[in-house]
C-alpha cells in the first residue's frame, strides 16, 4: 500500500470528522480543479486544506517553478510530510479561516487562484460560512475560487449550503461535470468575481487566536526570532 494511502488512513482513523473523505482525490479530480490556475507569470496560489497532497503536485507541475504556492493544512502530520515533501512551496499549519488575516501579516496581495481540498461536508453554517468569507477577502478581483463536492451527497443539507453560499458571496459559479473517475465521483465549483461584503460575527463565533506555525522539512534551520 503507498505511504501516501497509510498516512491517510492512519489520520482518518485518528479524526475521521477532520479528514472528511474516505480516500486522497485522484489525479482526474485534481487536474480539474486546478484548472484554473495560471500557467505564466508570477501567480500567488493558496491551497487550504492538502491534506496529503494530491492537488499540491499538480499545482506545483502547473506553477513550473513560477509564482509562489502558499498551502494552509491544520493537520500537523499532513502537514509536516508535506513540507518534506514539498520543498518548494510555504506550508502553514494554520486555520483556513484565518486566510486573510496570514496574506495581511505577511505582506502579500489577494491570490490570483485558490483552490481547496477541505471537507465542507463535516462543517457547520457558521463554519462553512467564516472560511468563505476569508477566502472572498483573500482572492483577486480576477481571481479564481476552486473547491468540489462528492456526486452522491450534492443535495444533502450541507452541500446545498456550501452551493448556495457560494452563489451569495461569487457573482459567478460554474458546476462542472462529474469526475467519475475519482472515489467517490466528485463535482468541482468554479467561482469567479468575488462579492465584497463586510462579514457579520455570528453570536458564539469564536477564531483560533492561535499564529500559523510554518512547517519546513526536517533539518532545516528555523529562522531567528526578532
Amino acid at each position: 500500500m503507498p505511504t501516501e494511502m497509510i498516512s491517510f488512513l492512519a489520520q482518518l482513523a485518528r479524526s475521521p470528522r477532520a479528514v472528511g473523505a474516505i480516500a486522497p482525490s485522484g489525479v482526474p479530480l485534481a487536474e480539474r480543479i486546478t484548472a484554473t490556475i495560471p500557467r505564466t507569470g508570477g501567480p500567488l496560489v493558496v491551497e487550504l486544506g492538502p491534506g496529503t497532497g494530491a492537488f499540491t503536485r499538480v499545482i506545483q507541475r502547473r506553477l513550473a517553478g513560477q509564482g509562489r504556492h502558499l498551502a494552509l493544512e491544520i493537520n500537523a502530520t499532513f502537514a509536516d510530510r508535506l513540507a518534506r515533501e514539498h520543498p518548494g512551496v510555504d506550508v502553514l499549519q494554520a486555520d483556513a479561516g484565518n486566510l486573510a488575516d496570514l496574506l495581511t501579516e505577511r505582506n502579500l496581495p489577494r491570490a490570483e487562484a485558490i483552490v481547496s481540498g477541505l471537507p465542507w461536508a463535516v462543517f457547520t453554517a457558521q463554519r462553512q460560512r467564516e472560511i468563505l468569507s476569508a477566502v472572498v477577502a483573500a482572492l483577486a478581483d480576477d481571481g479564481a475560487f476552486t473547491t468540489f463536492a462528492y456526486q452522491h451527497a450534492r443535495w444533502a443539507p450541507p452541500a446545498r449550503r456550501l452551493h448556495r453560499t457560494l452563489r451569495e458571496l461569487f457573482e459567478e459559479v460554474v458546476v462542472g461535470g462529474t469526475v467519475w473517475a475519482n472515489l467517490p465521483p466528485a463535482v468541482v465549483y468554479h467561482c469567479r468575481r468575488p462579492v465584497r461584503q463586510p462579514l457579520v460575527a455570528e453570536a458564539g463565533t469564536s477564531r483560533s487566536a492561535r499564529r500559523p506555525s510554518p512547517v519546513r522539512p526536517l533539518g532545516m534551520p528555523q529562522p531567528a526570532q526578532s
